[in-house]
C-alpha cells in the first residue's frame, strides 16, 4: 500500500507522536509511508488532485528519531498524484492552526473529500470529520453518556446553570482542543466568573458542563477501532492521564502523565453505547476521553498516546492498525462501490 499521513507542518511534528508510530509500522509491514502537510495540497486545472509528499526512503529505521529525521528533509518532498495512494489518514489537528492561520481548519476535511471521491480510502471519513469541527459534534451522542452541558454565549444563562449545578462547572471554547482555554469555575469562590465568561464568548460560543469529582483522578484515554476497543495481546491500548498540579487538564499536551488502567466494565458499556454512531459515521480511528462514569470528549482528528500504551504494557498497538487498513483496501478492490464512511469502519 501507499499511504499518505496528513499532519498539520510536517515541520513541527515529533518523533513521539502517534502518527511517527503508525508511519514507521507501516514502512516495517512493507507499505510506503507519506508525510504531506495541511497546504501541500493541490486541485489542478484538469480536475486532478496532488500533494507535494515526504518519505523516509531507508529499508529499515532503528528510531522513530531517525525516521522522522529523514522526513524532515526537504531534498526528499515530491510531487505525486493523489490517486497512487491507497488510504490517507487525516490525522492533522484543526484547533492547533485555529488562531495562526484559520485557513488550515477546513482544509484537511475539504481536501479530504475531494480524495476520497476520487477512490481513495480516507480515514476518518472526512464527511464526518467536518461535522466534528466543533464540539457540539460530541452532543449527538447519547445524553446517558455525557455530563449535563449547556452551550451558550449568554452570560445570564450561564451564570444560572452554573448555579443548577451547585456552583461548580468546567468552562471551555466550543472550537478547541488539547486543554486550551479550560477554566474550572466554582460560583462561590470565582468573583472573575463574569470575566471568563467573556474571554471565551468573544472568540465564540463557551461550552458550561458538569464538573465530575472524578476528575482530580485524572481522565482515562481509550482507543477504539472500527467502533471496538483496540486491544492487541491481550492488553487494551488504554491508558490513565493524571496531572501532579492543580491543573485541571489531563491532557498529555498539557502535561499529564500516563499511567496504567484497569479497563472496567462501565468503560466498555460506553464504548458499547458510543459504537453505532462512530461506526455509522465511518469515524475509523477515535480516542475516548472517560472520566468517571461519563465520556469528558471523543478526539476524532488525531487521537494520540500510542507510545504512552506502548510504554506501559510493551505491546505495539500500531500494527493492528495498519493492519486493518490492509483489509479495507482489499476490500475496495473487490467491492469499490462501497463509499468512503462504510468502508472506513467496516
Amino acid at each position: 500500500m501507499k499511504i499518505g499521513f496528513v499532519v498539520n507542518d510536517i515541520e513541527t511534528e515529533k518523533a513521539e507522536y502517534t502518527t511517527n508510530r503508525l508511519a514507521m509500522a507501516a514502512k516495517e509491514m512493507g507499505h510506503e509511508a507519506w508525510y504531506m502537510g495541511i497546504g501541500d495540497f493541490a486541485y489542478e486545472p484538469d480536475g486532478s488532485l496532488s500533494t507535494k509528499a515526504r518519505s523516509g526512503h531507508a529499508k529499515t529505521y532503528r528510531s522513530l528519531e531517525r525516521h522522522l529525521a529523514d522526513i524532515k528533509k526537504p531534498d526528499v518532498e515530491q510531487l505525486i498524484p493523489i490517486d497512487e495512494f491507497d488510504v490517507v489518514m487525516l490525522r492533522n489537528d484543526p484547533a492547533d492552526d485555529a488562531d495562526s492561520d484559520p485557513w488550515r481548519n477546513n482544509a484537511g476535511v475539504a481536501f479530504g473529500q475531494l480524495f476520497a471521491s476520487s477512490g481513495v480510502l480516507v480515514v476518518n471519513d472526512p464527511t464526518s470529520l467536518a461535522n466534528a469541527l466543533s464540539k457540539a459534534y460530541f452532543q449527538h451522542f447519547p445524553e446517558i453518556v455525557r455530563p449535563r452541558t449547556l452551550i451558550s454565549r449568554d452570560e445570564g444563562m450561564i451564570e444560572s446553570f452554573i448555579e443548577d449545578l451547585g456552583g461548580k462547572a468546567v468552562l471551555k471554547p466550543l472550537q478547541g482542543s488539547g486543554g486550551t482555554g479550560v477554566f474550572l469555575v466554582d460560583r462561590k469562590e470565582s468573583p472573575n466568573l463574569k470575566q471568563i465568561i467573556e474571554a471565551i464568548s468573544r472568540d465564540g460560543y463557551v461550552v458550561a458542563q458538569e464538573y465530575l469529582p472524578e476528575a482530580v483522578k485524572g481522565d482515562v484515554r481509550m482507543f477504539v477501532m472500527n467502533g471496538q476497543p483496540l486491544v492487541v495481546d491481550g492488553k487494551y491500548a488504554a491508558f490513565r492521564r493524571t496531572n501532579t498540579t492543580k491543573d485541571i487538564r489531563s491532557n498529555m499536551s498539557a502535561g499529564g502523565k500516563a499511567t496504567k488502567v484497569n479497563v472496567t466494565d462501565a468503560m466498555l458499556e460506553m464504548v458499547e453505547i458510543v459504537r453505532p454512531k462512530l461506526v455509522a459515521d465511518g469515524m475509523f480511528l477515535v480516542g475516548l476521553d472517560i472520566v468517571g462514569d461519563k465520556l469528558m470528549e471523543i478526539n476524532v482528528f488525531s487521537p494520540g498516546g500510542l507510545g504512552s500504551a506502548q510504554s506501559l504494557y510493551e505491546v505495539n498497538f500500531a500494527p493492528a492498525i495498519i493492519a486493518e487498513l490492509e483489509r479495507k483496501v482489499a476490500i475496495r478492490q473487490h467491492y469499490p462501490e462501497i463509499d468512503n464512511h462504510t468502508l472506513a469502519t467496516s
